[in-house]
């Protein structure tokens, strides 16, 4: 079972929320107005998701993430009506694992939320078409897939996409700089991309669309 905390300014959505997410036997660990009153009293077991509506400035919400400690402690999921492609790409490299509309059917949610908790980047199908639009005519498409990308390939082609150097990379994975870079020309060469910026886009394959 994933335990979750709630972030949301109104407490007719925390409420709403954390009755949604029982219902469906996800455990409700702590709720706050914002995200420093979480900091101050952060729950007291682990938490594997903290479930941030927002309502006003996107931005805001992603310097208060990384400002945190809890947040490099548990996957981030936003829910918002207001986001745009350069805000989307901002949070994916601060460590949101999942950026959902408002209004996601409650049905959508918790298979999202678990999604998160594993690690995976979820976006809905909108935000994937403008964080990763089409390549131009005079790019190169990438060829598909011979083989699968490995577990651990997969890991790093997420990483890339959050924006992470290699030595990144290799602290979090807890391996050397040089078999990250091993990784990276595995991909490259698995998805026939060019560079590691088209290797990124690649990840379309490996998103969990809802």
């Amino acid at each position: 079972m994933i335990r979750v905390a709630i972030v949301a300014a109104s407490p007719q959505s925390r409420a709403s929320l954390q009755s949604l997410l029982r219902a469906r036997k996800v455990e409700v660990v702590g709720s706050a107005p914002n995200l420093e009153s979480l900091w101050d009293q952060p729950p007291e077991v682990a938490v594997d998701i903290i479930l941030i509506e927002v309502c006003g400035d996107f931005e805001e919400t992603i310097n208060s993430l990384n400002q945190s400690q809890l947040s490099s402690e548990a996957a981030a999921v936003v829910l918002t009506d207001r986001s745009d492609p350069r805000r989307v790409a901002e949070a994916l490299r601060a460590g949101v694992r999942a950026i959902l509309p408002a209004d996601l059917p409650a049905d959508q949610i918790v298979p999202a939320l678990e999604a998160a908790a594993a690690g995976l980047i979820v976006l809905h199908p909108a935000e994937v078409d403008a964080v990763f639009p089409e390549a131009g005519a005079s790019s190169s498409p990438l060829a598909e897939l011979v083989e699968p990308l490995t577990p651990r390939e997969n890991e790093v082609l997420q990483m890339l996409a959050s924006g992470l150097a290699n030595k990144e990379i290799a602290t979090r994975l807890a391996i050397s700089e040089h078999t990250v870079k091993f990784h990276v020309a595995s991909i490259l060469g698995k998805l026939g991309a060019a560079s590691r910026t088209e290797a990124v886009t690649g990840i379309r394959r490996g998103l969990v669309l809802l």
